[in-house]
């Protein structure tokens, strides 16, 4: 399904760091799985929930490496050619960063 505001957009903004994030990605889903391990093996709660914060410290850094990306890329591609698309990379970008404030 395409968006609104990604009209004309032939490429990512991370394309060029894509393979960093895959493996950044798959350590995290090795830290999930490991996760899902230590309850199967009912390892002490305390444990599994400071794995749990390690895990959710990973997404979030993820997470702002690639807004950060979207931000140099996507939004600065946008606002210098100006118009409506640069008000909506502007708006999407806030509304991401709101999301990401309130998880």
């Amino acid at each position: 399904m395409s968006h609104p505001t990604r009209k004309g957009t032939s490429m990512a903004g991370y394309t060029h760091t894509k393979d960093e994030h895959l493996k950044r990605l798959r350590r995290i889903e090795g830290q999930i799985r490991g996760l899902h391990r230590m309850v199967d093996e009912d390892k002490y709660c305390i444990d599994i929930l400071t794995q749990v914060s390690a895990a959710t410290r990973a997404l979030q850094g993820f997470s702002l490496v690639l807004l950060e990306e979207h931000l140099a890329g996507c939004v600065v591609d946008a606002a210098a050619r100006g118009g409506p698309e640069a008000d909506a990379k502007v708006r999407e970008a806030a509304e991401a960063i709101a999301r990401l404030v309130r998880s």
